[in-house]
């Protein structure tokens, strides 16, 4: 059985160096993807919202693995989106109006007609109260910056931030687009001080 590895494939997107600010250009990708507003921290729209996205993510993958295609592939990390209506007011202090899209890369080999098929199937299995919000969708972020943080999510990383965002400006661009995240491992599991995360924002020259 064939095994991939899609961060590895897509090293130059999901493989920041350390100590490094670089430039991306993102194309056209397939996600799983579910939107929701309000602080993530204690969150049980957040939470149910992870879960029916994790287990459409996996069911996909089991899907692949058992049928004519005999591929394992690793179930690519969570990403989210994050902003507010008015950026202006999008702040560490004041989570209430945070918007975000939470979401999962898909391979080439996963279509929206599969993800029908398996959503379908899966509302069936599961109760989930978030699984009908879930979608299979295009997104194209084109040109970005992006920098590694290794530490505790929110108020631990705005330095990192700060620092992605000064860069930006020297560089002579500003930003586009929403704030980003992509996540390495859990904070149900890891230790803050360990979380691995590559911070992303789009870019348009001044």
């Amino acid at each position: 059985m064939k095994k991939i590895n899609h961060t590895k494939e897509l090293s130059y997107l999901y493989k920041q160096p350390k100590n490094k600010i670089s430039f991306v250009d993102v194309p056209s990708l397939n996600f799983l993807m579910i939107d929701g507003i309000g602080d993530p921290n204690d969150n049980p729209e957040y939470t149910e919202a992870l879960s029916a996205l994790y287990s459409t993510a996996y069911q996909l993958k089991f899907a692949i693995k058992k049928g004519p295609l005999a591929v394992d592939y690793k179930v690519m990390p969570l990403e989210g989106l994050w902003w507010a209506d008015d950026m202006t007011l999008f702040n560490l202090e004041n989570r209430s109006n945070w918007q975000w899209r939470m979401m999962i890369m898909q391979p080439e080999y996963i279509s929206e007609d599969l993800f029908t098929t398996i959503a379908a199937s899966l509302k069936q299995k599961k109760a989930l109260p978030k699984l009908d919000d879930v979608r299979f969708e295009t997104y194209q972020e084109g040109l970005c910056m992006q920098i590694f943080h290794l530490g505790p999510y929110g108020e631990g990383e705005r330095e990192t931030i700060n620092k992605l965002h000064t860069h930006i400006e020297s560089e002579g661009y500003h930003r586009v687009g929403k704030h980003h995240e992509i996540y390495f491992n859990s904070p149900l599991r890891t230790a803050p001080e360990n979380l691995k995360t590559i911070i992303r924002q789009p870019v348009k020259a001044v």
